[in-house]
């Protein structure tokens, strides 16, 4: 799929893996818009570098305010691509010291994660099902998963369980879409340079990119973002998930 003069929608697409994606897209020709939290759009404008990309605020857990921006995105019925960058890590042990992880903490994880992305992809899905065939594929939907998924360590009960999730509808979704021409791609990054790594020191995140076998530094978020528009190109990539963690396989701390 090409998608020059057309829109993709990014969700947590203000900061990191998203903002990447958004530039990515903004470069190729596409009309880009960003669904983030105010907070994050207002860090981006105040950066100055924003100027060709349009902003819509709002929680991907609220579904009239997803629904809103996806109606902003397709407004001109031509939505094809929709990106889900949104998460949250919560590292924690399940029984600490402390006593047992409190269950509300599990929750918002999965409730972000999974069910945030969920509503994402059930909204522009359905706006997406409703605009015109062009070629031979109507749209391209690609969730981020992680090799958490696969490799969770002590500490991720909840973000390894919100990422297998993603992973695990890919391929019931990417089934049920294909009779409207829409693909459904994850892909489960590695450790990548993104704000959940930014606020630890410089000498831990050097360390974190030398378990990685090759290459042996963390990942940059344009790597991620040329993935996404390789798999939006490719029509024959669909209902996979695809690991980019230059052959990483996380320990388990």
């Amino acid at each position: 799929m090409k998608v020059k003069s057309r829109t993709v929608l990014v969700s947590g697409g203000a900061s990191g893996l998203g903002w990447a994606t958004a530039q990515q897209f903004s470069a190729a020709g596409a009309r880009v818009v960003v669904m983030d939290l105010s907070g994050s759009i207002a860090r981006v404008r105040e950066a100055g570098d924003a100027a060709s990309i349009e902003f819509v605020a709002a929680d991907v857990l609220d579904s009239d305010a997803v629904a809103a921006a996806v109606a902003h995105a397709n407004v001109r019925n031509d939505l094809c691509v929709v990106v889900n960058c949104a998460g949250i890590g919560d590292p924690a042990l399940v029984v600490s010291k402390h006593g047992a992880q409190e269950l509300a903490a599990f929750e918002r994880v999965i409730r972000v994660n999974l069910i945030g992305t969920f509503n994402v992809v059930r909204l522009a899905g359905g706006a997406m099902i409703g605009n015109e065939l062009r070629g031979e594929e109507r749209g391209v939907v690609v969730n981020t998963a992680s090799v958490a998924a696969f490799d969770g360590q002590i500490g991720q009960a909840s973000y390894a369980a919100s990422k297998g999730a993603i992973v695990s509808m890919t391929l019931p979704i990417a089934r049920e879409f294909a009779r409207h021409a829409i693909r459904v791609v994850t892909i489960a990054p590695g450790l990548f340079e993104t704000p959940l790594l930014g606020e630890l020191p410089d000498e831990v995140r050097a360390e974190l990119g030398q378990q990685v076998p090759f290459p042996s530094r963390l990942g940059d978020p344009a790597e991620y973002a040329q993935l996404v528009r390789a798999i939006v190109e490719n029509p024959m990539l669909n209902g996979e998930t695809i690991r980019l963690d230059g052959a990483i396989r996380m320990a388990p701390r």
